[in-house]
């Protein structure tokens, strides 16, 4: 059985992102704190694949609804 590492490193380079701890941080402060009633996959700056990518793992409670909650929170922060 294969274990899937699910971190926010793997997050970003899922969403296409720069994934590299500096980067994530920099995303973070550039784009936080969102308001506390925007839903993450709501925000301005993600593009149709990343906000659907964020709600489907989300509603499904998948596996990485954990680390979308941390980015989330970390966002609202």
């Amino acid at each position: 059985m294969e274990t899937i590492n699910h971190d926010m490193t793997n997050l970003f380079a899922q969403l296409g992102l720069p994934s590299d701890r500096a980067s994530i941080a920099e995303f973070i402060e550039a784009h936080g704190p969102l308001p506390q009633s925007m839903p993450l996959a709501d925000a301005p700056f993600w593009n149709p694949a990343q906000a659907a990518f964020l709600r489907e793992e989300l509603r499904e409670d998948a596996d990485w609804a954990p680390v979308i909650d941390n980015l989330n929170a970390n966002l609202h922060a």
